[in-house]
């Protein structure tokens, strides 16, 4: 059974769509800024990247609105858009042949925080009846899945910021299951973790950069390396099985190939140089690829010395020193935690299309002992892109491996 993507809806700091979002990753345009939202301007984190021109009514239902977190609504509407690419409408004779998976790192944190302060301020009776369900990290899932009238295989994965990757594995393995009958996932990830509550539990993180310069907040792969800025957003995905995909007339734009998982620990860096050996062979070996077939590596990029440069030897050692082009577009949008590695794999499906590879925005001196090469100033067009790799690592010790590679008849 091949898996194929046919839809991508991206709602990204950079642009929303997929055609905004190529536009400015392919063009290195770095979109990180001071923090606006409200509640956030006093808070150590100065710099992130900001969803902007987002308007949650304009794009659904204002019931749907209403009883959810600001995470669920880029969801919702990544998921329209990328349903709206493939095509895809549910099977009122077969509803249960779609299904739904997300990932989510911390859930609806503003809307929860919303709802505790009438807790506290003014009682239970000012508390609303979508608090039981806005905050949970399930919600995203719970109401693309209700709205579109999905009903097939369900299911939220909570693995760090690997976790967008897992999602897209998980989605995979129910397209493969016979005796699911799934024929269709609606997968990805989206984050909202611009909000007072949600800020102050970053600040935990010891990668979060707390630079108050754009310029100079997220530069991973230099020595001016000091975390890693967060940002809101995420995209969704449209995977299907390619026999079902060509039936009803869809356009495959990229093969889902390989993935695999590891785990290392929490901040234990160093340690995920071998999770990330490990997770790439896996991913190559569930592909039927060999290293020569990749052709790019969009990296984690945590934007720590030791984080980088456990990354870039687990590349090195799996490519060869500067053996393949090494891009981190979410250097210009930020990482959007479980949303990051999905819109990396959107950024990699259209690289494969367009024959390009994105630069590294923010980044020109990288440090030569890392032996990646990675591109940066502009665009790198080769021609022909055959398979990209995107990797992941979660703040808690995850780390995961996605090959995608071109569809060819």
């Amino acid at each position: 059974m091949t898996s194929v993507i046919t839809g991508i809806g991206v709602v990204a700091p950079n642009g929303i769509g997929t055609e905004a979002f190529w536009k400015a990753t392919r063009e290195g345009v770095s979109v990180l800024d001071r923090v606006t939202r409200e509640g956030c301007l006093d808070l150590p984190l100065r710099i992130a990247g900001e969803v902007r021109g987002f308007d949650a009514t304009a794009a659904i239902e204002e019931r749907f609105v209403v009883q959810t977190d600001r995470f669920t609504h880029f969801a919702m509407a990544a998921a329209d858009l990328a349903l709206a690419d493939a095509r895809l409408t549910a099977d009122p004779d077969d509803p249960f042949a779609v299904g739904v998976v997300t990932a989510a790192g911390s859930g609806g944190g503003e809307f929860g925080q919303r709802e505790l302060q009438r807790l506290w301020g003014q009682g239970p009776h000012y508390v609303g009846p979508y608090q039981s369900i806005a905050w949970f990290y399930a919600a995203s899932t719970g109401q693309i899945s209700i709205r579109g009238g999905f009903k097939g295989p369900c299911g939220v994965v909570a693995s760090d910021e690997a976790g967008g990757l897992d999602a897209i594995g998980h989605a995979c393995r129910n397209l493969a299951r016979p005796d699911t009958g799934t024929r269709a996932v609606v997968v990805g990830a989206a984050e909202a973790p611009l909000a007072p509550y949600s800020g102050v539990c970053q600040l935990g993180y010891a990668e979060l950069s707390l630079a108050a310069d754009p310029e100079r907040a997220y530069q991973p792969f230099t020595a001016r390396a000091c975390g890693f800025s967060p940002a809101e957003g995420g995209a969704m995905l449209v995977v299907e099985d390619a026999e079902h995909a060509l039936a009803r007339g869809a356009r495959p734009r990229a093969v889902i190939a390989g993935h695999a998982a590891t785990f290392t620990g929490a901040s234990r860096w160093a340690e995920s140089r071998e999770g990330l050996v490990r997770a790439i062979g896996g991913a190559l070996q569930e592909a039927g690829l060999a290293p020569s077939d990749i052709d790019v590596v969009f990296a984690d990029a945590l934007g720590t010395p030791d984080a980088d440069r456990a990354e870039a030897e687990a590349i090195a050692a799996v490519f060869g020193p500067h053996g393949v082009p090494v891009t981190a577009p979410k250097t210009g949008t930020g990482r959007a935690y479980c949303g990051g590695p999905v819109l990396d794999t959107a950024a990699a499906v259209l690289a494969l299309e367009h024959g390009t590879v994105p630069p590294t925005p923010q980044v020109t001196e990288v440090l030569d002992d890392l032996g990646i090469d990675l591109v940066t100033g502009r665009a790198r067009a080769v021609g022909r892109l055959r398979a990209a790799l995107v990797l992941s690592r979660g703040l808690m010790g995850s780390n995961a491996a996605l090959v995608v590679k071109e569809y060819t008849k």
